[in-house]
């Protein structure tokens, strides 16, 4: 039987797999396509739905993306979002026009005529606006069915055509009904059911690899962060031990997570895989020296890691296969096609012109976080190692603003140590999207000990999300917060100042560079 399937038409905005994201949570399998992609190929695909995204574009300007008026008459339901919102209103005959007010950020809305998105939505609701244009009058045919104090066409709907729009981001965790919304759509308007599971995600997934792979030979980039053990645990299931994982100690690791990371998976550990740890920490140290540009930092982390790979690769012989962690989070920041680039990642950037194998693997490619960590559980990997603190690819290399040096790594080591003790030690660490320990570039003056001291201030981030895409700066307890000021300014040495970062995402990212 086909699976269900809402198709979400990217437009170039930065949320396009977080919608996506929204939809699986559904239990509704989601594909993001290009809003190049034919209309041939959409009808083949047999959708349910469609989600036009938010972009950055105006779309009475001739040069932005548009689509085809006869998507309209497909007589699939369709849910147009922010710019989605424009594409429908301008297409179909409404008027869209720069707005006297842009709007950004916490916005109420006030739903102003009964709709189907909106059942069980609050009359009053907050929403996350993000526009500078705005539907002025709306399409014939549509109703208006929300409204703000600067926008007179928040939502519309043509409920005989099944066409939905709203222009404040409901796919967003600061949308606080948001779910709600996507999900009469899903379920009222698309008529889905809801039937895919993540275990019917990992059972796909190996069949595919399996044949995939034959009899080639794979090589795993292995970090020990959830990600990376996930993906490796994938590739053992589905090829065993055609299966080698290379761990990279490039010195950019948390204290003492080389040693953690070979106990797992090194010759001692539970998984049948073969294990080669490599100790490259000092030729990132001298790559990354003088180096402050976090992009370029960034690149050169991930080139010096496919270049160890490479180098790997020759030793063992022959490999067909180079198997990264890649997520969805990983993929948006870097840029989807003309979507809008936030940074790059070292799973997805930083490639040589020349890779020395026959194809990367990205099997977690299309998950978020959350799924990846439910695909862990559905694996039987351990509760330990799926719920670990995540860890970016760069390692403290993004964690220290500006130059990259050993003694660096050491005081940010200590410093994150430290915070994660304290957070774990509070019970906290269950509940904290994510919490980290971060080295600024900013010097200033001191008194320790009766003696005048010219420090580096550590910078402490903690946030709540679900997703990674949104999130908010966690409101730790005070006593918590002065209990690891205190531990740091003296137990660490080259430390003199904590601060901590109440900067939510956006406009801030999760990791400082």
């Amino acid at each position: 039987m086909k699976k269900e399937t809402v198709i979400v038409l990217d437009f170039g905005g930065q949320y396009n797999q977080l919608i996506a994201r929204r939809v699986r949570e559904c239990n509704v399998y989601c594909e993001v396509k290009p809003y190049t992609v034919s209309l041939d190929e959409i009808k083949d695909l047999e959708p349910k739905g469609i989600i036009f995204t938010g972009g950055p574009n105006s779309v009475y300007d001739e040069t932005s993306p548009r689509y085809e008026k006869e998507i309209f008459e497909l007589g699939i339901p369709i849910l147009g979002i922010c710019y989605g919102a424009q594409v429908i209103a301008h297409t179909l005959g409404g008027v869209v026009k720069t707005a006297p007010v842009s709007e950004y950020g916490y916005t109420e809305v006030e739903i102003n005529a009964a709709d189907v998105i909106f059942e069980g939505v609050s009359e009053k609701t907050v929403c996350w606006m993000s526009h500078t244009d705005y539907i002025e009058t709306a399409p014939e045919g549509f109703k208006v069915t929300a409204r703000t104090s600067v926008c007179p066409v928040a939502a519309m709907a043509c409920p005989e055509r099944n066409l939905y729009a709203t222009q404040f981001h409901p796919e967003v965790m600061h949308t606080a009904e948001g779910m709600k919304m996507l999900s009469n759509f899903v379920y009222k308007v698309c008529g889905c059911c809801g039937d895919w599971k993540m275990d019917s995600f990992v059972e796909t997934t190996i069949q595919n690899l399996r044949k995939r792979i034959g009899e080639g030979k794979v090589l795993c980039a292995l970090s020990g962060g959830v990600d990376s053990s996930v993906a490796a645990v994938l590739l053992s299931k589905a090829v065993g031990r055609q299966l080698t994982c290379v761990f990279v100690d490039h010195g950019l690791l948390r204290k003492n997570e080389g040693d953690e990371v070979e106990a797992v998976f090194g010759s001692n550990g539970s998984y049948e895989l073969n294990f080669i740890r490599v100790n490259a920490q000092q030729r990132y140290y001298d790559k990354l020296k003088g180096v402050t540009e976090p992009e370029e930092k960034r690149k050169i982390i991930g080139a010096e890691f496919i270049r160890v790979f490479e180098e790997e690769a020759k030793k063992i012989g022959a490999v067909d296969y180079l198997v990264q962690g890649t997520i969805y989070p990983d993929v948006i920041e870097s840029g989807l096609g003309k979507s809008a680039v936030i940074k790059s990642h070292h799973n997805v950037g930083g490639l040589p012109d020349v890779v020395d194998f026959k194809e990367i693997i990205e099997p977690l490619r299309m998950l978020f976080k959350d799924e990846v960590r439910k695909a862990g559980l559905e694996l039987g990997i351990p509760e330990h190692l799926v719920f670990r603190q995540p860890f970016p690819g760069p390692g403290l290399g993004i964690r220290i603003i500006g130059e990259v040096t050993e003694e660096k790594v050491k005081i940010v080591q200590e410093a994150d140590f430290i915070y994660r003790e304290e957070i774990a030690k509070a019970g906290l660490d269950k509940s904290l999207g994510q919490y980290f320990a971060a080295l600024t570039n900013m010097r200033s003056v001191g008194v320790m000990g009766d003696f005048r001291t010219y420090d580096y201030a550590v910078a402490l981030r903690a946030v709540n999300t679900s997703d990674f895409m949104t999130a908010d700066a966690a409101q730790l307890p005070w006593e918590v917060l002065n209990k690891v000021t205190n531990r740091i300014v003296n137990e660490v040495n080259g430390v003199n100042r904590v601060v901590y970062d109440c900067t939510g995402k956006p406009p801030g990212t999760i990791e400082f560079e």
